[in-house]
């Protein structure tokens, strides 16, 4: 089953999520093809990628496919999951990367957008980063890919509330670049890759590898890395985890215990 279709005209190439059936969940099938996709990226003369959904979709992505999500015991996102390959697939993107949201985004599918340069959405795009509505541990590459976006502060409340973050908040603290009325939004996003493919390729390639090196330049330490690893081992271990997976099939509020 095609997850992912790909389009390409004019030096522009589109990547459409087509998992409408899950609300465009990032199941391993999917990342799969997406990966696959992205490599046809780096093999084209495009000059830049467009990430989207169907036209009218209400939900960007919805994150992880919870029911893939593995039990107790076992780092529900590991260094080899698909989305982290993903991730790593799109660092190796030369051409500038713009995310067209009509909808929203959510738990794990804000590291896909993050992974992005350029993000324009609705009135109706929103940010949920949602892994402590179901006691899920997430990995610290994705915890610094939020850091690149947004301040340590606003990184706590997204994570600790699980609440979403509305498309003028997301605006005032730089997540999306433009807020564009639903009907005009694939108008502006071809018109604004139209006006990046006109520029040099080879200026846009090495500076966005500086902006990208320069903003991912600031270190973590050998120690704090083995800390936060066996914070997560607690998390993935503990008895939340399992009611918080449990509670979202059989669709109910979870009941933690902190444990």
């Amino acid at each position: 089953m095609r997850l992912i279709e790909v389009n390409k005209k004019n030096y522009m190439f589109e990547i459409i999520i087509r998992n409408e059936k899950q609300r465009n969940a990032l199941s391993t099938e999917l990342l799969n093809q997406f990966v696959k996709s992205i490599d046809e990226v780096i093999e084209s003369d495009s000059r830049v990628l467009i990430i989207r959904a169907l036209k009218g979709s209400k939900v960007w992505s919805s994150g992880f496919n919870i029911e893939e999500l593995p039990e107790p015991g076992i780092d529900p996102v590991p260094y080899n999951h698909p989305l982290e390959i993903l991730i790593r697939a799109l660092e190796k993107v030369k051409i500038p990367i713009i995310a067209l949201m009509e909808g929203s985004v959510w738990g794990g599918a804000c590291d896909l957008a993050f992974s992005c340069d350029i993000l324009v959405g609705t009135e109706q795009t929103t940010f949920a980063i949602t892994p402590a509505k179901i006691g899920v541990p997430y990995n610290s590459l994705g915890i610094k890919r939020v850091l690149t976006r947004v301040s340590p502060n606003i990184a706590k409340e997204l994570f600790f509330t699980a609440k979403p973050i509305a498309a003028q908040r997301a605006y005032s603290l730089g997540i999306l670049n433009h807020i564009i009325d639903k009907d005009k939004i694939e108008e502006f996003t071809y018109d604004l890759a139209n006006t990046i493919v006109n520029n040099s390729p080879l200026s846009i390639s090495v500076i966005k590898k500086q902006i990208d090196s320069i903003a991912r330049s600031k270190p973590i330490d050998v120690e704090t890395i083995s800390i936060i690893d066996e914070l997560r081992q607690e998390a993935y271990n503990s008895e939340d985890y399992l009611e918080g997976k449990r509670a979202f099939m059989e669709k109910r509020k979870p009941v933690f215990k902190g444990a």
